[in-house]
């Protein structure tokens, strides 16, 4: 039987699989399979054929599966914004030979405004799409990873469910897109509190922290830095992957200890872990070899087999968590950090392993699945604790973590700042409307391995600042100079007026605003070429401009326009202008 074509928004929108039962409901189109033979699904499994016309200079925007991946562009030179596309030599998600894919959505900026094409939810099957030309004519495919799976496994035939919006600007455009995802993944209560605001101890010491370096700059946050709330104890403090209810050496008095004194001191204790990983030399590993992923041939899976391995401590194996002992496991660990630790924020790693395809023991399962399956132990445990999740499968994780790491690692160099303001610009819209956002943490002064120049320490808190979300410093506050000391001032001066992210008009990035207050807006202003870039910025009437960090006048009279002139180079500036 051959299914009716539809129209989302206007665009003609052709159903692919006879197998497949098409309905429009609230301009999206929901599947589910209704096929009668049992044929493995793919993960190239095309579903909905859009025909369209695209300039051929035409900007877009793809999202990836994993949070190092995005993609940018134009339609006829993609190109990665990610260190790690899905695609390339490390993940292998798919070939690097392949088309591109452009995961979760897939945005269009033309002469005439913007398209959206995207999956709204993401329950089973990883949903994307790719540009190709047909009959003389573009054309955007969407397709389901089904992962190989076979139907009669399946524990429902509902598949996944798409939509395509237009709008004049990007912020509508986004707004009407958030709204369809939030039907289908429900935010957490999280994602409308305040944004956490303190430290952490990865980017000051990585896995060599001690209990000593965490006390020490808990003394600066109660003396010098009192509106720093939240201390987060990051990777380093367990004695091995796997095993996070066992401390290393470095924490002579225990982790339930340390978190004591942090809440005694008045702030806030939060915590990593990495939940659905395991070394070798783990407890977990060594006593129940039964409970991690495969191969089709029986043998343990480890991650490096099918993607990129992990940064440390590797191999890493695969907590199987569609088996109910894993998921009673990672309840009773959260719960014991939750409850007996005092933990109130639970930042969650490498997530996206979790979602590796693999044999499990729950037949038909996908990873997507038991990704969720896991997520959902977790949450179990962590009853009124925030849920921040990192280096994640991104639409997998949908209504699963108050908090989403948008971007890669901070690292203190001009390319890093770059690289972290494309991929947070690209997905600051998500902001309060799917999770917060969470950009990494602020450095602002050089370690003795690791350094920038002072203008790319200015970018860089440019950017945190148009981005908004979270603002944790990654610093040694022992260390912190006048520079940094008096940039945490302003920007928590801006937290406390509005914690929304300022908005882009273009998908180039250069340039966004944001309503502080009913006196004051904020423009930022970004150049990433090797040419001056010259930017007049506009106001509504005749206003007075100055400088956000300096406070300095820009205009000896009130003006409705201002001329900006950016050097070559990453250079930005912050503009406040009073209304």
């Amino acid at each position: 039987m051959m299914n009716p074509l539809f129209f989302l928004c206007g665009q003609e929108t052709i159903p692919v699989q006879a197998d497949l039962v098409y309905e429009l409901q609230d301009d999206q189109v929901t599947m589910r399979f209704a096929g009668i033979h049992n044929l493995p699904i793919n993960d190239h499994y095309l579903v909905l054929q859009f025909p369209t016309q695209l300039e051929h200079d035409a900007k877009i925007l793809g999202d990836g599966f994993q949070m190092l991946s995005q993609t940018g562009g134009q339609v006829s030179s993609p190109q990665d914004i990610g260190r790690c596309p899905d695609n390339n030599a490390s993940y292998r998600l798919y070939s690097e030979k392949a088309k591109k894919r452009f995961y979760n959505y897939l945005v269009i900026e033309q002469s005439d405004g913007y398209s959206l094409f995207g999956f709204t939810s993401c329950y089973r099957f990883a949903g994307y799409f790719e540009i190709h030309q047909h009959q003389g004519e573009m054309n955007v495919m969407a397709f389901l990873d089904g992962e190989h799976t076979h139907p009669q496994d399946w524990a429902s035939n509902k598949m996944e469910a798409v939509t395509v919006i237009q709008a004049d600007s990007l912020d509508a455009l986004y707004e009407l897109y958030a709204v369809k995802i939030q039907q289908q993944h429900p935010m957490r209560a999280g994602v409308k509190q305040s944004a956490p605001v303190g430290w952490c101890s990865w980017y000051a010491y990585y896995a060599d922290v001690t209990e000593q370096n965490v006390l020490d700059n808990l003394e600066v946050m109660c003396n010098e830095q009192p509106e720093f709330e939240w201390v987060l104890l990051d990777d380093g403090y367990q004695a091995f992957m796997g095993d996070w209810l066992s401390p290393s050496n470095k924490f002579p008095n225990g982790i339930e200890s340390l978190l004591a004194a942090i809440k005694s001191k008045g702030k806030k204790p939060a915590i990593w872990i990495a939940p659905f990983i395991a070394q070798p030399e783990s407890e977990i590993f060594k006593n129940h070899p039964d409970w991690f992923v495969r191969h089709g041939n029986g043998e343990l899976l480890k991650a490096e087999d099918i993607t990129y391995g992990g940064w440390r401590c590797t191999p890493w194996y695969i907590l199987d968590t569609s088996k109910q002992a894993v998921q009673i496991h990672l309840t009773e660990v959260i719960r014991t950090m939750r409850e007996e630790w005092g933990v109130e924020l639970f930042k969650l790693d490498a997530n996206y392993w979790g979602s590796l395809k693999g044999v499990r023991v729950q037949s038909g399962i996908t990873g997507i699945e038991a990704y969720r399956l896991g997520m959902q132990a977790i949450i179990n445990g962590a009853g009124e604790a925030l849920i921040l999740g990192c280096n994640a499968p991104m639409w997998p994780s949908l209504g699963l973590v108050d908090a989403m790491r948008v971007s890669d690692d901070v690292e203190r160099k001009a390319e890093r700042f770059e690289q972290i303001a494309k991929e947070t610009f690209y997905r600051s819209w998500q902001h309060r409307k799917l999770w917060q956002i969470d950009p990494d943490c602020i450095t602002l002064i050089s370690l003795p391995n690791q350094g920038a120049e002072r203008k790319d320490y200015e970018f860089h808190r440019n950017v945190i600042l148009a981005a908004g979300g979270l603002a944790l410093s990654g610093d040694p506050l022992p260390e912190l100079n006048n520079f940094a000391k008096k940039t945490w001032k302003n920007l928590l001066s801006r937290h406390r007026l509005t914690q929304d992210s300022a908005q882009f008009k273009s998908l180039s990035n250069r340039h966004c605003t944001l309503r502080l207050n009913h006196q004051h807006e904020l423009h930022c202003v970004f150049n990433y070429d090797d040419e001056p870039m010259e930017h007049t910025l506009v106001a509504d009437q005749p206003s007075i401009w100055r400088d956000f960090w300096t406070g300095e006048q820009l205009n000896e009279e009130p003006a409705q326009m201002l001329l900006l002139t950016l050097e070559s180079g990453l250079s930005s500036r912050a503009i406040l202008v009073s209304i």
